[in-house]
């Protein structure tokens, strides 16, 4: 079991957030499935997800997001995933 805390920021304050919780083993393969949920649950368009991205919450448990990030326009500043251990 895993869980992922998900928060959107917009000047430097959290306007949203949400846990994610799966039952199953984490994996880095289903990394995008794991996000594309956590942005149905925000109500937020899905980013693309790059290989910085997957080091980046692999080495230091987040990962940031930026407008940048997204192919549609988004109304906040980033997207912050952290894992909770």
């Amino acid at each position: 079991m895993f869980r992922i805390w998900a928060k959107v920021y917009k000047e430097d304050h959290i306007e949203k957030q949400t846990v994610y919780e799966c039952a199953e083993k984490f994996s880095y393969g289903g990394f995008f499935g794991y996000l594309a949920e956590i942005c149905d649950k925000l109500d937020i368009p899905t980013p693309l997800l790059l290989k910085p991205h997957i080091f980046n919450y692999a080495k230091f448990n987040h990962v940031v997001f930026r407008p940048a990030d997204f192919m549609e326009s988004v109304q906040f500043d980033k997207l912050v995933l952290e894992n909770i251990l």
